[in-house]
Parts: structure tokens; C-alpha cells; sequence
């Protein structure tokens, strides 16, 4: 085992390790890696250094809402998806369209999924959002029959590349954006 004198030598313990996990490594578990004593603040000073470091690489390390883990930077994925052999999963529009509602106004019931699109959710459709981890029943309603209450997870942040939920994008650019493709779909029809 070596023995750590510097800063540098810190920063290549949690390089490695950041760079062998197959999730996201919250500080506590950082700690770990380390005899000494670490406060928050010094753990979080070397990891915004080894950030720096690889500010200028295909990859950067990047804080999620479950820790802290090394990701393609979001320009050169479109050049790392022609390596894979599978097609990513299409959601459907319903499926789409029900994440948002329990992203931006979690928790929240079936009952209030419906209420918002207006039409029926199908089982179906909370199914695929459990089966991704996105979503998770995260209590039930006060209320006649103790509905399901609705939240999305940690992963959902994390596969989103978010710290947390107020990095979403704010709902008016949200229906903007949608707006604006809907209009481009009618043109081409």
C-alpha cells in the first residue's frame, strides 16, 4: 500500500477509485478510501481540483444527486453511441409526458397524473417508469383509498446528469421547447 503525503497523491487514490466505480460515490463512501481524518469541505476542495484537472478531456467528473462519478462530456456521446449495438429505449409520448408531470410536481397520485394530462394513465405507463428506477412510490395519501404517492429517484437525477431537482429546466422553457417542436412536426406534415 502506498503512503499519501500530498494533495496529489489524495487526488490519484479518488481517480482511481471514481474511475473503477460502476456508480455514483457519495462522499461518505470517498471517506472511506482514506485512513486520515477528512472533513466534507477538504474532500470536496480535492475532488474540485481533480475536476479541474480533467477540465479539458473527453471525460469530466461530475456531481449527481447520489455522488460523484466520471461521465463522457455531452459533446463527444454522439460519437461514443456509434460503438453500441443497441438502440437506446423510445418512450412514448404518454410515457414522456407522465414523468414530467411527477418530475415538476411530485409527489403527486395517479389521480393527479390524470387530472393533468387528462386522460387515464395506464398501469402500464408507471410500470416503465418504475422498471427505469425513475419513479418510486414514495408514501400514499391521507385520502379515500390511500392512493399512491409518486416521486422520481436519485437515479433519475443521475441518468439526467442532475445534482437535484432545481436543476431542471424551468417548466415555461420546458413547454417553449415543446411548443416549437410540434409546430416543426405540423410543417413537415
Amino acid at each position: 500500500m502506498l503512503t499519501l503525503y500530498t494533495p496529489e497523491d489524495y487526488k490519484r487514490v479518488l481517480e482511481a477509485a471514481l474511475l473503477t466505480a460502476s456508480v455514483p460515490l457519495p462522499l461518505a463512501e470517498l471517506k472511506q478510501l482514506f485512513d486520515d481524518e477528512f472533513d466534507d469541505d477538504t474532500l470536496r476542495a480535492l475532488l474540485a481540483d481533480l475536476k479541474s484537472d480533467w477540465s479539458r478531456r473527453g471525460v469530466e467528473l461530475a456531481q449527481l444527486a447520489s455522488g460523484w462519478r466520471f461521465q463522457t462530456r455531452p459533446e463527444y456521446q454522439a460519437y461514443l453511441d456509434k460503438l453500441k449495438n443497441e438502440k437506446p429505449p423510445k418512450y412514448s409520448r404518454a410515457v414522456m409526458e407522465t414523468l414530467a408531470i411527477i418530475a415538476y410536481r411530485q409527489p403527486v397520485t395517479r389521480g393527479d397524473i390524470e387530472d393533468i394530462r387528462g386522460v387515464a394513465v395506464s398501469s402500464n405507463i408507471l410500470k416503465t417508469l418504475e422498471a427505469r428506477d425513475w419513479i418510486d412510490c414514495v408514501g400514499h395519501r391521507d385520502a379515500p383509498g390511500r392512493p399512491a404517492l409518486y416521486a422520481t429517484t436519485r437515479k433519475f437525477l443521475d441518468d439526467l446528469g442532475l445534482r437535484s431537482l432545481s436543476e431542471l429546466p424551468p417548466l415555461a422553457e420546458m413547454e417553449q421547447s415543446l411548443e416549437n417542436r410540434n409546430a416543426a412536426t405540423q410543417q413537415e406534415i
